[in-house]
């Protein structure tokens, strides 16, 4: 079964296998932000079917891409692609990083002749290729007015990447390079569907393109092509779900019925 899902994952992101490489690496990060948008819908949607208070298994990952469009946060998306990329045969740990809370988010590293990588298809940011963890100096990202900013390794070998919106740092993270397993990460995933938990009360998608991407954060639109902005505000709940469906190819009632869970909308950015 893990096979044919594998199978059914690769089809979606419409690769072949190739043996491990710096190109065939960036291809499936590529290929990933590109297909399997960062969203928060299916995390609402079964909480609310299923009462759901943990990532979704894999099958049930795979199915609701399939069937409905959707992707997942960064405890989904970066924890399956990790699965994907050790099926591949990738040197690959899964790791925690702190933000506000320790292990707030987490990532991959890919060791890759003798260097290693971060790999993170889950930050909702455009690392369309992997992160050189080994630096003498600062390694910088810019897409538009956002600019990400990950230090050389620190005295602990921990990595800090920090996160700029418009010339002001909105947050960041700091990557513990230690080989860790999904369940160490239960109780701050389960903590993530607590009532005052940011993606209780916020909506945030987002999918990445050749040199563009679309946004929806809240009820505001946001698309970027080659560096210019177009910013929209959204006139209620019926024209979000109606720009959720058109952009991401979520049906409607399935949004109607995710957001309906909503009392408020906080800035997800915070």
């Amino acid at each position: 079964m893990e096979n044919k899902l594998f199978s059914d994952y690769l089809k979606i992101l419409n690769v072949s296998i190739k043996k491990p490489s710096m190109n065939a690496l960036s291809e499936l990060i590529k290929s990933h932000l590109f297909n399997i948008p960062f969203e928060n819908i299916s995390k609402l949607y079964y909480k609310k079917l299923f009462d759901l208070h943990y990532i979704p298994d894999f099958e049930l990952y795979i199915e609701g891409i399939k069937k409905y469009n959707f992707g997942g946060t960064c405890y989904s998306n970066n924890y399956y692609f990790n699965k994907l990329l050790k099926h591949l045969k990738y040197e690959i740990i899964l790791c925690g990083a702190d933000m506000k809370n320790a292990d707030s988010h987490i990532v991959s590293i890919v060791k890759l002749d003798d260097q290693e990588y971060i790999v993170d298809v889950g930050y909702a940011a455009p690392f369309l290729s992997p992160i050189p963890r080994d630096l003498a100096t600062e390694y910088q990202i810019n897409f538009g007015e956002d600019k990400y900013i990950l230090s050389p390794k620190d005295e602990n070998g921990f990595s800090k990447l920090n996160y700029y919106k418009g010339g002001s740092l909105k947050h960041g993270y700091t990557v513990k390079p230690f080989s860790r397993k999904i369940k160490d990460f239960d109780e701050v995933i389960k903590s993530s569907f607590n009532p005052d938990s940011t993606f209780m009360n916020s909506i945030l998608l987002v999918k990445y393109g050749k040199d563009s991407s679309k946004i929806i954060h809240n009820l505001s639109r946001t698309d970027i092509k080659n560096k210019k902005y177009i910013n929209r505000i959204l006139t209620g709940e019926n024209e979000l779900m109606n720009e959720i469906e058109k952009v991401f190819k979520i049906p409607k009632e399935i949004v109607r019925e995710s957001i309906s869970q909503i009392s408020r909308y906080e800035d997800a950015w915070n």
